[in-house]
């Protein structure tokens, strides 16, 4: 018998919150601006895509907040990911920055390339990552489950999002669940379910 590996769900939501992790582009574009579209077009267009996303997961944690979406969540093993996800925005951000959009094909490569990393950060569930959490203070990280004698245990890594400073071996975290992997740290309420992280 093989095991073959659970796929994430909820493809929609991990599409938008995408689409919100990236937000800081159509910021960008919209202060540079482009000859080939009408500055109307292109401002209408940039504040829905930064706008749409991010109403779009304020809404998704008010959800499962007010659903009570929410697991106990037992860590064996942490790594902070605060680092990674700044460098790895940054360094997605600066490549578009000196496109120059002066012809159709310099705007087809531009929607080309942000096609690439929309389907890049959907398909490796790095959905997770957002530079609003960043400003807000909130930290990432990839948490494992208590070593035991289950042989799959330490394989179902989790993502949490949370405002601590560090996350230690047997902390026992009540998390709302945003996608399959990806949970927000709660901080009222006692769980409804128990995750330890080994199911």
């Amino acid at each position: 018998m093989t095991n073959t590996p659970k796929k994430e769900g909820l493809r929609i939501a991990r599409l938008l919150m995408v689409l919100s992790s990236i937000s800081p582009l159509f910021v960008l574009w919209a202060i540079r601006g482009s000859k080939l579209v009408p500055d109307s077009y292109l401002l209408s267009f940039c504040a829905l895509m930064v706008a749409l996303p991010n109403l779009f997961l304020w809404l998704r944690i008010q959800a499962a907040k007010k659903h009570h979406v929410k697991s106990e969540l037992v860590v064996g093993s942490a790594e902070d990911h605060r680092d990674h996800l700044l460098v790895y925005l940054f360094a997605m951000l600066l490549p578009f920055y000196p496109i120059d959009t002066g012809s159709w094909r310099d705007f087809a490569a531009l929607i080309s390339a942000l096609a690439f990393v929309v389907f890049l950060f959907w398909h490796l569930n790095l959905h997770y990552m957002n530079i609003i959490f960043a400003i807000r203070g909130y930290r990432v990280f990839t948490i494992l489950p208590p070593k035991d004698d289950n042989p799959l245990s330490g394989r179902i890594s989790l993502v949490l999002i949370t405002p601590r400073t560090s996350v230690l071996s047997g902390d026992r975290i009540i998390a709302y669940r945003l996608s399959d992997t990806v949970y927000f740290e709660a901080k009222e309420c006692p769980p409804s379910s128990t995750l330890a992280l080994s199911n």
